[in-house]
This record gives structure tokens, sequence and C-alpha cells, in this order.
């Protein structure tokens, strides 16, 4: 029996059938042994998935939701037991075959986003190309544009050093991954570090010197959408986060929303 809720729903809310893609990776409250449940997990996602599309801080949630520190405790323990990267990369796979790909990706894009930090505590830095003030986000996206993997460092750190961050983390992850694209940020002796060090072509995908303005870059147009999905989400305007890992968390979990309204926009078709 779907949980259902008595209060109005909000737009980030997730529908019965959207609940019913993402249910199945949560415990069966039936198995689960001690008190029984005050608040059902649809709940304390779509708290989580509110926050991130309103921008508000935790201890401004609705009070139709579950208590805020409820919330939290969920979010961080989802975060300290890899809840969130493992559910991203499930409902990335379904949706790949959904789209008729194959399940693991042959190409990716890589690309940082550099965002102001706040008065919250945490490591932060100056990128003086962008000149902004705080923490960059590193991620690596398939040709589709669904997240492969984020890491959040400090903004002082050059974009070919964060690139190791990223690429030694996915290294014998995705076993048909051969090439990576990405901008003139990352070329000299990185295109081959990534070759010896994981076995990858990186590709360097230059801007034309003969073009002024505006330019959309082969492939590096995907990975610029995704940013822009993201910035949908007003938490993510800035990085508010003490911890990088708490930034990355927030950002699995808005893609996560993501996927699982197109799966449920998927499945309504097909239905």
């Amino acid at each position: 029996m779907l949980e259902q809720s008595k209060r109005i729903p909000y737009p980030s809310d997730i529908s019965d059938r959207e609940w019913e893609i993402i249910k199945l990776y949560f415990p069966n409250p039936r198995t689960n042994r001690g008190r029984k449940r005050v608040h059902p997990y649809r709940e304390i996602l779509n708290a989580i998935f509110y926050l991130l599309r309103s921008g508000c801080a935790w201890r401004m949630l609705p009070h139709e939701f579950p208590p805020w520190k409820t919330v939290y405790h969920y979010f961080r323990l989802w975060r300290l037991t890899g809840f969130w990267e493992r559910i991203n990369a499930t409902l990335r796979t379904e949706l790949r075959i959904a789209y008729g790909r194959e399940s693991e990706p042959s190409a990716a894009i890589l690309d940082s986003q550099s965002v102001k930090t706040t008065e919250t505590p945490g490591i932060r830095g100056y990128d003086a190309a962008k000149k902004v003030k705080g923490r960059k986000r590193h991620i690596l996206v398939d040709t589709v544009g669904l997240l492969l993997i984020v890491i959040v460092h400090s903004a002082n750190i050059q974009d070919r050093d964060g690139a190791k961050l990223v690429l030694e983390q996915v290294k014998g992850t995705f076993s048909r991954l051969e090439l990576i694209w990405a901008d003139s940020g990352y070329s000299g002796q990185l295109v081959d570090w990534v070759k010896g060090m994981c076995g990858w072509a990186l590709e360097i995908v230059k801007r034309s010197d003969d073009v002024k303005g505006f330019q959309v870059l082969p492939h590096r147009w995907i990975v610029e959408r995704t940013f822009g999905w993201l910035g949908r989400y007003r938490r993510l305007s800035k990085d508010y986060e003490g911890l990088t890992e708490s930034s990355q968390a927030l950002i699995y979990a808005a893609m996560i929303h993501i996927m699982i309204r197109r799966l449920g926009r998927i499945k309504n078709v097909r239905k």
C-alpha cells in the first residue's frame, strides 16, 4: 500500500508512480525490528527535495514535513552510508536502458563550476579565473547528461588537479568507458596522465578563434546543460554546506530527483 500524505502536496513532491520506482531501495518496514516508524521515508525524501528546490534552510522546512532534525538525520545517515551515490548509479542505469542505451557509458564529459560559499565554516579558496571565492563542483557526466560522479573541492585548485581527484575515483568503475571530452582548461600533461593512469583518451574540445560571442561546442554543451538542470535547485545556487561531502550528497539528491521524474514520465507513457 502506498504511503499517503494528508497535506497539500508541493511541486517538489514525488508522485505515487515516482515513489513506486524508488521505494524498492528502502528497507521494508515489516522486516525491521524495534520501534515502529513514525515518519515515512517518502516524506523524508519529499522534505529533502523541497529544501533543494526552494533553497530554504534545514530549520525552515515547513511544519507539514517531519521535524527538520529528523530529516537532516536521514540525509546525513544516507550520506555516510553512500545511499545517494548508490541510488544515483542505479537510477542512471535504469534511465539509460529506458533511453535505449547500454547500461554503462563508453564516453563522458568533464567540467567544473565555481560557486560562492557563505559564512558557514568549511574549506574554500579563490578561483582567480572566475573571480569567485568558494568551491568548485567537478562533475563527470555521460552523453545523456546524467551524473557519473561529483567531487566538491576548494575553488583555488586548478582544473587539471581537480580532474585527477575525479578520475581517480571512477577508475575501474565503468568498464566500457574509453573517451572523455573536456575544454582547453584540461589540456597539457593531463592528457598523458589520463591515458597512462586510467587508460582513457582525453579529447580537448577547443573553441574556434574565428567565432566571437557565444558558441555551442561539440559534446561540451552536454555538461553545461547538466549544470543548468542543477541550477533549478535553489539550494545549489551557492554552497551553504559546512562539509564538501554534504555538498556532493545534495548534488546527487538533485540528480536523483531529476531521474525519478523522467522515469515516472516514461513509465506513464508506456503504461
